[in-house]
C-alpha cells in the first residue's frame, strides 16, 4: 500500500496509479470523484492534489499521459533506410500503444479535457511528416505530395484501426488490412506498387493477441 508520506515525496508509482485508476473508471463510466479515485489504491484524497493540484489538473495529466506514451513507443521504432517501411511500422507502432494502453487511448481523443501540453498532438503527427519527407527526398512519393495531408491520411488509417480493434467490434485478425490500405494510400502518392507492397508489409507488425 501506497503511505501518505510516498505520495508527498512525489513517488512516481502513485502518479501512475491514479492516472490509470482514472482512465479506467472513465471506460467503465464510473463517477471519479476524490474518494471513489483513491479507494482501494492505500492513498489519501491529498494524493490527488500533491500530484495533479485537484481534479482539472488530473484530468489533464490523464490525457497528456496517452500522449507521452504514444510519443515514447514511436521514438522507439528504429530509423531504416526504407522510409515507407518506416511509415508502415510507425502504423503499427500507434496500434500496439493503443492496444497496450487502451484506457489511457480512449482519453486521448477526448478533447472535453486540455492538454497539459497542448503540442503533445502535433509532436506525434510531425514523426509521420519527417518521415513522408524522407520518401519525397529518396523518390518514393511524387514531389508535389504535401506532407502534413499524407500524414493525417495514415494517422487516420491507424486511429480507424485501432479504434475498432480497443473497443472490440475488429478482431485480432482483421488488423491485417492495415498493409492493403496503406499500400493502396502510399501508392497513391508515388510509390511504385510492387516495391510499396514489400515495404508495407515489412513495417506493418501490429501486436500479436493477448
Amino acid at each position: 500500500m501506497y503511505c501518505a508520506t510516498m505520495a508527498r515525496t512525489k513517488d512516481p508509482k502513485v502518479r501512475s496509479l491514479l492516472i490509470e485508476k482514472a482512465a479506467q473508471m472513465l471506460r467503465a463510466r464510473q463517477p471519479v470523484t476524490l474518494r471513489t479515485l483513491v479507494a482501494g489504491t492505500g492513498v489519501s484524497t491529498m494524493a490527488v492534489y500533491t500530484y495533479f493540484g485537484g481534479m482539472d489538473g488530473l484530468w489533464r495529466a490523464v490525457r497528456q499521459e496517452g500522449f507521452t506514451r504514444l510519443a515514447a513507443r514511436l521514438d522507439a521504432v528504429p530509423t531504416s533506410e526504407d522510409p515507407v517501411r518506416d511509415l508502415a511500422a510507425l502504423g503499427a507502432a500507434y496500434l500496439s500503444n493503443a492496444m497496450a494502453h487502451p484506457d489511457l487511448y480512449r482519453v486521448m481523443f477526448d478533447a472535453g479535457f486540455d492538454l497539459e501540453d497542448p503540442s503533445a498532438a502535433d509532436e506525434t503527427l510531425h514523426c509521420l511528416v519527417h518521415t513522408i519527407d524522407r520518401a519525397k527526398t529518396a523518390g518514393r512519393f511524387h514531389g508535389e505530395v504535401d506532407p502534413p495531408e499524407l500524414a493525417t491520411q495514415s494517422w487516420a488509417i491507424g486511429h480507424g484501426l485501432a479504434s475498432l480493434a480497443v473497443t472490440g467490434p475488429l478482431t485480432h485478425q482483421a488488423l491485417v488490412h492495415g498493409v492493403p490500405m496503406l499500400t493502396a494510400l502510399f501508392i497513391s502518392a508515388g510509390d511504385d506498387p510492387a516495391q510499396c507492397r514489400r515495404s508495407v508489409e515489412l513495417g506493418w507488425q501490429p501486436p500479436s493477441p493477448s
